[in-house]
């Protein structure tokens, strides 16, 4: 039976246990399909990343949910690179990832800081209901006007569409008490994947926010930290001008505090957005993986 090194990969993470956890199989040459969604199935992370080698990128990279293949997936992205730096395959610099959707640019520091290219922002301001989407997010609706007219909800997008809803502070976004029917609707009705709030309240004086996001139209009530997520928010934060002074550098994200999953996003939106952060390995063995299924009907 063929055995293959799988990992977990605590991504925007400074220590195991934190963060988003992805799998990662850094030698998935030969493995079929079927393959690669039963080790995903059995690692148990929201996505498995699946490393092979690629005749113009640095890597070939696939991403796997226990149920389907999926496009892109950030935080498994962040911890792919950390493995193939930290074990010599990719060095400092710049370098290339082949994704299902094209050539993603992506680069890792000399201290090991992995970031990678997001889509062309698009970013949409809305009329939000703020009465609707305080019941859903199980909030005062009132604490959602109190910032609406600064800063406006939206759709934004490098990639994936969020809406993004700012909060006003961060004892409020704490104690929501979100209603999952209500969110996925609201979500649904404007055409994004989930809901991403946040509030310029936060824990640490070096952050730029702390967020929550919620998308459980697609299984996901509350993910811990959300590459994508903070692509599009830093995409709106340049459209809505919410900073009086010259756009910073670098943004710094919170999330996952209230999910007991701390984690942090670095932002860069500088003519393209890019997002990035650290990872640390939290599980590195070898999984048995069964030959590929000719098909999957079961017959009697």
């Amino acid at each position: 039976m063929d055995t293959r090194r799988t990992l977990l990969i605590d991504a925007f993470a400074d220590e195991p246990l934190a963060g988003n956890v992805a799998g990662v199989v850094p030698d998935a040459e030969g493995l079929a399909d079927d393959q690669m969604r039963k080790v995903a199935r059995e690692l148990g992370a929201s996505e498995t990343a699946f490393l092979t080698e690629d005749g113009d990128a640095d890597r070939r990279i696939r991403y796997f949910t226990p149920t389907e293949e999926v496009d892109l997936c950030g935080h498994a992205t962040i911890a792919s690179l950390s493995v193939l730096h930290e074990e010599g395959v990719l060095d400092a610099g710049e370098g290339s990832l082949r994704t299902n959707v094209g050539v993603l640019g992506v680069e890792v520091t000399a201290e090991g800081v992995a970031w990678m290219e997001q889509d062309d922002p698009s970013v949409e301001v809305i009329d939000l209901d703020h009465e609707r989407a305080g019941e859903a997010l199980g909030v005062d609706p009132a604490v959602l006007r109190d910032v609406g007219a600064d800063l406006p909800a939206a759709v934004a997008s490098t990639g994936v569409p969020f809406l993004i809803v700012p909060v006003n502070f961060l004892e409020h976004l704490g104690s929501a008490d979100p209603d999952m029917d209500a969110l996925a609707s609201l979500a649904a009705d404007h055409g994004a994947t989930g809901v991403y709030a946040f509030t310029f309240d936060a824990l640490d004086a070096d952050s730029t926010l702390h967020a929550r996001m919620f998308a459980p139209g697609v299984g996901v009530p509350e993910d811990p930290v959300t590459g994508t997520a903070s692509g599009a928010c830093g995409a709106y934060l340049r459209e809505v001008a919410a900073f009086e002074d010259d756009f910073p550098d670098e943004l710094r994200f919170e999330q996952g505090h209230f999910v007991d999953r701390p984690g942090l996003v670095r932002v860069r939106v500088d003519g393209g957005v890019r997002v990035g952060g650290r990872a640390v390995r939290a599980l590195d063995g070898s999984l048995a993986v069964p030959p590929a299924d000719e098909d999957d009907i079961l017959e009697a």
